[in-house]
């Protein structure tokens, strides 16, 4: 196996406990199909554009038709991500196999279903250049770009994304930037609840208690104060987190919205079994799910060379936040120049 190492690069200091302390190094390592993202020598996740024939999914039949990154975790190393497809996990479910790691796709472009694919050759979005670089901060950043091809093998909308690193203290930060243009001459986006910008979780953070598999610890919370999918899922919130316990330990997974992103304050298809999804673009669905009257339709709709801009800060952290606390979080996030 050959691999390359990027860059290497000194994560912005936290506030530690000595000043002899240095700040957390984050590598970048180039091997088969993915990039290693490593904290201090070990694996902070994985961008993985291609499955690796030496790393073979666990999951027979199934393709990765998108780049993912895998596995998240908490500082303390808690793992947050479903194991599945990658590896079989004991007491995990296994349905739904294009729910993979934390990805970004969709469906509904321009007739291509992007989202439910993992058994087709195409659609699919095809990595194409990788490069790194430190953010004015000096913060770590992986810069990357894909094609998004239909189902005809024609580009669609080209992606760019910018993956900025933040670890350290009690919780990883992962701001997630991308950005679709049009390559086709019109792409247009239905308005569907299966999308966007995605996390499968660990079978015991999620709200499920199926007798079969390993009990749900996990608790949805909304910036709006909704709890559990009932009162989460269909609805616009600036960020939703959802917190469990795992080896006695409080910890928690959130996603925010910056306000510079399409369509905000996004709506989020967040599922009790462990899809954990914010969807800017579903509007009509979910308005219709949610018997709004007068539901609207946002169709994004990008003619050859519009851009749209989709923006996330992900926050996997080690013991309880409270609403306050992740408030202050957005807050932090929403100022931030974007």
């Amino acid at each position: 196996m050959t691999t390359r190492i990027l860059t290497t690069v000194t994560a912005i200091a936290i506030a530690l406990s000595t000043p002899a302390c240095a700040a957390p190094k984050i590598t970048f390592v180039e091997s088969p199909g993915r990039v290693e993202v490593k904290l201090d020598g070990k694996v902070l996740t994985n961008y993985i554009y291609a499955v690796d024939p030496a790393r073979p999914l666990a999951a027979e039949g199934v393709l990765l038709t998108k780049p993912v990154l895998y596995p998240l975790s908490t500082p303390s190393g808690t793992v947050l991500t479903r194991g599945w497809p990658f590896e079989k996990v004991e007491g995990e479910k296994t349905d739904h196999p294009h729910h993979i790691g934390l990805f970004f796709t969709y469906d509904e472009i321009n007739g291509s279903n992007f989202w439910n694919n993992s058994k087709n050759k195409l659609p699919a979005i095809r990595h194409a250049t990788v490069a790194t670089q430190n953010d004015p901060n000096g913060n770590p950043q992986l810069l990357t770009t894909a094609i998004w091809v239909g189902n005809s093998d024609e580009p669609l909308p080209r992606e760019s994304r910018v993956t900025t690193f933040m670890p350290g203290g009690d919780q990883h930060i992962v701001d997630v930037d991308i950005e679709l243009q049009a390559v086709a001459d019109k792409v247009g986006f239905g308005d569907t609840k299966e999308g966007m910008f995605a996390i499968r979780l660990a079978q015991w953070l999620t709200e499920s208690t199926e007798a079969q598999y390993t009990p749900g610890t996990g608790s949805y919370l909304s910036s709006n104060g909704d709890q559990k999918e009932s009162g989460v899922w269909g609805k616009r919130a600036k960020w939703v987190r959802i917190e469990g316990q795992r080896d006695n330990k409080t910890v928690g997974i959130a996603i925010l919205n910056h306000p510079a992103s399409t369509n905000y304050p996004t709506f989020w298809h967040a599922r009790g079994y462990g899809a954990f999804s914010a969807n800017p673009l579903g509007q009509l669905a979910f308005e219709k799910s949610k018997k709004v009257e007068n539901p609207t339709a946002f169709a994004l709709t990008l003619t050859k060379g519009q851009k749209a801009p989709f923006k996330f800060r992900v926050i996997c952290y080690d013991g309880p936040r409270t609403p306050e606390q992740l408030q202050a979080e957005f807050q932090k996030y929403a100022d931030a120049a974007k």
